[in-house]
């Protein structure tokens, strides 16, 4: 029977945290973007970006 002790070092494990911190807000932003685009296509309007928000909001 062989046994195998893992190590994951503290470099490691901060760079799969960081990887995976990233995928989530890069599929958040990925989705975002394509509810707006949706949103945009169904309501006849343009997306609008958050520099051309109207003054008047």
């Amino acid at each position: 029977m062989h046994f195998f002790f893992l190590y994951i070092d503290p470099g490691s494990g901060s760079y799969i945290l960081q990887m995976i911190i990233a995928a989530v807000l890069g599929v958040s932003f990925f989705f975002k973007n394509f509810w707006l685009g949706v949103k945009a296509f169904f309501t006849g309007q343009k997306p609008k970006k958050e520099d051309e928000k109207d003054p008047a909001e």
